[in-house]
């Protein structure tokens, strides 16, 4: 484990680097494939998972040092990283994970790397509404504000105050209102921004009965796993629905249920799913995505926009 330069990382690409003042280490060819949900994707160049904000500082610290492109991974559950891998630095935020409450506002605090699942299931215990439908989301809280995560017609939009953001140049923490992230559907301007978001805080309702809101999560929980597949690995939803339509619907109603490219499937319980049968690659599961929207556009004369997002060389 070394702490080194610029000119030393040209030579030793295999080296663990420890991060001064801390115990976080910046890790060479790390699998992707052990960290994202689909369970594809190649090796990151160099990866790095701090668990606070110093380690957080630490690491954009050296990425500034370093001429490297960067590259932010959360839960990984919607996500399809190249078999190629993701060259650079990868930070993976899922243990950023820590809670601020505030019993007089009704406020919850978190971290980036708290599972959103986790967090509607502490809502709902200690008797604030709000959260109920983010149970069956497999992501984690900054993955989420990114975005705008959603089920059940609601969304992040509906309970979020602020998120504090760091910019991978500046290295200042900013805090961003909701009315700031232009929230839409699936979306916000930080998809498309460098700015790593480091914690999120929610308005909820207090004053319910936690036995009534764990029963509405464990029902919501209970409605999602009933129709959408657990079995294998996925990514989740691959497709935005292009209201009014649904895209599940979409791609069933032309025979795509069971289309299989190597090792990845479209499933048979919802058709806007594919799963990784065991043996898929990142290429497998893009030519599927690829064939569905052809298939769609054709059929229906409608464009399917993906709701995974591609990361890596394709």
């Amino acid at each position: 484990m070394n702490t080194i330069s610029k000119y030393d990382l040209k030579k030793k690409t295999n080296v663990a680097v420890q991060l001064p003042g801390t115990e976080c280490l910046i890790k060479p060819k790390v699998p992707l494939s052990n960290l994202t949900s689909l369970r594809v994707g190649g090796l990151a160049q160099w990866y790095v998972a701090p668990k606070n904000w110093q380690e957080l500082e630490a690491s954009l610290e050296w990425y500034q040092s370093q001429d490297l492109p960067l590259t932010v991974l959360g839960a990984g559950s919607n996500l399809l990283v190249s078999d190629r891998g993701i060259p650079g630095l990868t930070i993976g935020t899922r243990h950023l994970r820590y809670k601020k409450i505030d019993f007089e506002r009704g406020t919850i605090t978190v971290g980036a790397g708290e599972p959103l699942a986790r967090l509607a299931w502490l809502a709902a215990k200690q008797g604030w509404r709000g959260l109920e439908w983010a149970v069956g989301i497999p992501g984690t809280v900054g993955g989420a504000v990114v975005m705008n995560a959603g089920a059940h017609g609601q969304c992040i939009a509906d309970c979020l105050v602020e998120t504090s953001v760091v910019s991978p140049q500046k290295m200042e923490l900013e805090s961003l209102d909701v009315t700031s992230l232009d929230y839409q559907y699936r979306s916000s301007i930080l998809q498309n921004d460098p700015r790593l978001v480091v914690e999120a805080t929610f308005q909820l309702e207090p004053g319910f009965s936690p036995t009534e809101l764990t029963a509405i999560v464990a029902k919501n929980l209970q409605d999602r796993t009933s129709k959408q597949p657990y079995d294998r690995p996925s990514c989740g939803s691959v497709f935005r629905n292009p209201k009014p339509y649904a895209a599940g619907w979409l791609i069933e109603q032309i025979g795509l249920k069971g289309y299989q490219i190597g090792g990845a499937i479209v499933s048979q319980r919802h058709a806007n799913f594919i799963l990784n049968c065991g043996n898929a690659t990142a290429d497998d599961i893009l030519k599927i995505i690829h064939h569905i929207q052809e298939k769609v556009e054709d059929r229906w004369l409608v464009k399917l926009h993906p709701e995974v997002k591609l990361v890596g060389e394709f």
